[in-house]
């Protein structure tokens, strides 16, 4: 009985090589993703860290004016950072997109070789058994005509 070589292993290893860079790639892309969420989440509490202070400097009193321009100048600083932010996480959910639909691409690809490879091992053992059994039923043949004689 011959063993069984699927004439496009080696296609299969790259293409599976490359589904998985591509699972790497999408994994960084969900990293920059959470760092982005981490920023904002930073930015928030430092812009509510801005507003107290810049409520306490306007209580009733003796108002310190360049306090509060200094507020209102750092507010616009964090609302820039604000833009920026969401400006990238934009353009990063498109590329979280587009990595989504490479790695389902590249994975319905190496799904199709092994389906392939599946089909043609199956196909060379059934005809590996059907060569078998003639060979068998020749033997039983001869071996019975040896008995009649």
């Amino acid at each position: 009985m011959s063993t069984y070589r699927f004439r496009l292993e080696t296609l299969l290893k790259i293409r599976a090589a490359d589904r998985q860079q591509k699972r790497l790639e999408l994994a960084q892309a969900y990293q920059a993703d959470g760092l982005l969420d981490q920023r904002a989440q930073q930015l928030t509490l430092e812009q509510e860290t801005m507003r107290r202070a810049a409520r306490v400097a306007a209580e009733p009193g003796v108002v310190n004016v360049d306090a509060l321009v200094s507020a209102h100048r750092y507010e616009l600083q964090l609302e820039t950072q604000f833009a920026v932010l969401r400006q990238r996480g934009e353009q990063l959910q498109e590329e979280i997109e587009r990595r989504r639909a490479a790695l389902i691409e590249a994975d319905q690809q190496v799904q199709i070789l092994e389906k392939l490879r599946e089909r043609q091992k199956a196909a060379h053992q059934a005809g590996e058994s059907k060569q078998e059994l003639k060979e068998l039923d020749e033997i039983a043949v001869r071996a019975a005509g040896r008995e009649l004689k």
